[in-house]
């Protein structure tokens, strides 16, 4: 599996976790069990091949800080959509936001651009070019303002 594979689920258990009480930790149990994972892979073809242990703690460390900084990610979030209130933002784009900022904030041996990247290219699977354009704006935003530092890596 590849690393934007294992975005792409984490993305999807992000916006999972906005409709639950289970923790991030719970979740990642549960949602990574072999037969579970298996049983989605009949479904869709991101599952096709089960994570390997290097991937897994990626997927897990993704999962379980969007979990964990929430509120903080949000927060980034309605500071750079301006104009935007948070409750108009759709839910897979804050999800697709959320894991990006975690990734910027905290994964820092990831070059800054290829995170954005990869958050655009997952939005243009679920969004149309309009919030695909949003997020991208939203995240290099974030980007040059909280990490000017890095902005360039």
């Amino acid at each position: 599996m590849t690393r934007t594979a294992a975005r792409e689920i984490a993305v999807r258990l992000a916006y999972e976790l906005g409709y639950t009480d289970e923790s991030a930790e719970a979740m990642l149990d549960r949602f990574l069990e072999p037969e579970h994972f298996a049983t989605l892979a009949q479904e869709d073809e991101l599952y096709a091949d089960y994570p390997d242990e290097v991937t897994l703690t990626y997927l897990r460390k993704l999962v379980s800080g969007v979990g964990a900084h929430g509120a903080e990610l949000d927060g980034y979030i309605e500071k750079y959509a301006i104009g935007w209130q948070f409750d108009r933002i759709p839910r897979v784009a804050a999800a697709i936001m959320r894991v990006a900022m975690y990734e910027l904030l905290y994964v820092p041996e990831i070059p800054r651009r290829t995170v954005i990247h990869a958050a655009v290219r997952i939005a243009e699977h679920y969004e149309d070019a309009k919030v695909v354009s949003f997020i991208n704006g939203i995240l290099g935003s974030f980007l040059r303002t909280e990490l000017p530092e890095e902005a360039n890596s």
